[in-house]
């Protein structure tokens, strides 16, 4: 009985923490302009090769898993994902490999790895970056200067 609630313990602090560290991504820009016109909200849209980018790997590691831009993401941001894998593992279905396609022709057309668009809530661009070697709260500055 004492292995049982020791697993249920343990099992409980790891769901528990996974939903409060998962960074919620949109895979759908009328999603997120819908959300980002609700709250009031600036999109952040990420455009990332997430198993070939080292650039974006480290991004993704630095900033998007961090506690800190979680936390003010969360508030602040509405998080959209545009993810081109090259590994045939990590295929996206083709109406989303599609919508990633008319999102890069939109707002990525010179096809740069990561970039990150600060887009309004109706979907103009407020401002373009990628990958900087900055702390979590350095480049949610970045991102606010936009």
């Amino acid at each position: 009985m004492k292995k049982n609630w020791k697993y249920m313990v343990t099992l409980l602090l790891v769901v528990h923490v996974t939903l409060t560290q998962a960074q919620d991504w949109h895979l759908d820009l009328n999603q997120a302009q819908i959300e980002a016109q609700e709250t009031g909200k600036k999109i952040i849209l990420v455009f990332s090769g997430s198993d070939w980018c080292a650039p974006c790997i480290k991004l993704e590691k630095e900033i998007w898993e961090s506690a800190e831009f979680q936390a003010y993401a969360k508030e602040n941001y509405v998080m959209l994902r545009a993810d081109f894998p090259r590994k045939k593992a990590n295929q996206l279905p083709e109406a989303q490999a599609r919508k990633n396609g008319e999102l890069a022709e939109k707002y990525n057309s010179k096809g740069f790895f990561p970039l990150v668009v600060v887009l309004d809530d109706h979907g103009q661009v407020m401002g373009e970056t990628g990958y900087k070697k900055m702390s979590p709260q350095e480049y949610i500055g970045h991102l606010n200067s936009f």
